[in-house]
């Protein structure tokens, strides 16, 4: 690998298959094990991180991504210092504004007033500071058998689009997260993608690779669904969908529907948006190609300033798509 490569990691729901895909990644040699969060659609993630921490040696850990306003600051600075005493200097932490994992929940995104907020309150409780919190003083006062001794100092990565989230990650945190690659301007840049390594002679639209990465790509029509339904409409197949939801749920509830197997899996009412794409179906950002074009991919996310690369696997088997990955990247 050249002095530009980025290093190879993996993000995955806190479920089930959690324990057994974090084994698998640290034994391929994936950098870090990444867990998201969003409580209405996963476990949680501090419990699941934990057990992680327990089982693995080697791998680093983090938090892709933990949204303002799901959990007390207080909690959030506790639950850090338990990772760190089980899992010295292993953490990064990792926010967002929650743009799914509020919306699953009818809400809009955190503004970015209340996600800095909250971040600068974290940072003074891991220091050991006293903070005004809902107008009273908190700190923590954890007795020195209980808890690790403050300051505790942890790396943060803020996953931020627009310019104005972007000057306060630059201001508070390590670095960023998103999609899509670097503009060059970042000494951390994490790149979160998906889609699915295709076996030698693999059509990109076998039904395996729809399977398998089907669930990041119809999250853009979930997106466009949340800005305007209607918008929707122009979408190959958007009549039928809306006309599916509309049968499934009451007016104020559609967004259940929507949301249903984000990330993980196609639903049957997302089927309809990929069948009714037929022969002009196409994979947008989605990585899906053999293992070469993947190599190229990752070598190209390098050169353009991107420090680590998150692989998202989904669909039915999810532990063939970290092998495929690690079998493409990391050998």
């Amino acid at each position: 690998m050249s002095d530009n490569s980025p290093q190879i990691s993996l993000g995955f729901p806190p479920g089930p298959l959690a324990l057994e895909a974090a084994d698998l990644a640290e034994k391929l040699g994936y950098h870090r094990f990444w867990l998201y969060d969003s409580a209405a659609i996963w476990e949680d993630v501090w419990i699941h991180l934990g057990l992680v921490a327990a089982r693995t040696e080697r791998m680093r850990l983090g938090t892709a991504v933990l949204v303002p306003n799901l959990r007390h600051v207080m909690t959030t600075a506790s639950a850090i210092a338990t990772i760190e005493r089980l899992a010295p200097g292993r953490l990064t932490c990792g926010f967002g504004t929650g743009f799914t994992a509020r919306r699953v929940l009818g809400q809009k995104a955190v503004t970015w007033k209340a996600m800095e907020r909250y971040v600068r309150r974290l940072q003074a409780l891991l220091a050991g500071e006293v903070v005004e919190i809902d107008g009273k003083p908190c700190q923590m006062i954890h007795h020195p058998d209980m808890a690790l001794a403050r300051p505790i100092r942890v790396e943060m990565i803020m996953s931020a689009l627009g310019p104005k989230g972007q000057a306060i990650t630059r201001d508070l945190a390590d670095g960023l997260m998103m999609l899509g690659g670097s503009d060059g301007s970042w000494n951390r840049f994490v790149q979160m993608m998906h889609g699915t390594v295709l076996d030698p002679g693999e059509s990109p639209t076998s039904e395996r690779a729809i399977e398998a990465a089907g669930p990041w790509w119809v999250m853009l029509h979930h997106s466009t669904w949340e800005a305007s339904p209607e918008r929707l409409r122009a979408v190959p197949g958007g009549d039928a969908y809306l006309e599916r939801i509309a049968m499934e749920r009451d007016p104020d509830q559609l967004h259940l529907a929507v949301h249903e197997g984000h990330a993980t899996h196609l639903t049957e009412r997302d089927r309809i948006l990929v069948d009714a794409a037929g022969d002009d179906f196409a994979w947008g950002r989605s990585w899906v190609g053999e293992a070469e074009d993947i190599r190229r991919r990752v070598a190209a996310a390098g050169a353009s300033g991107t420090t680590e690369i998150i692989y998202n696997p989904a669909g039915p088997d999810p532990l063939r798509e970290i092998q495929a990955f690690a079998a493409a990247t990391l050998s």
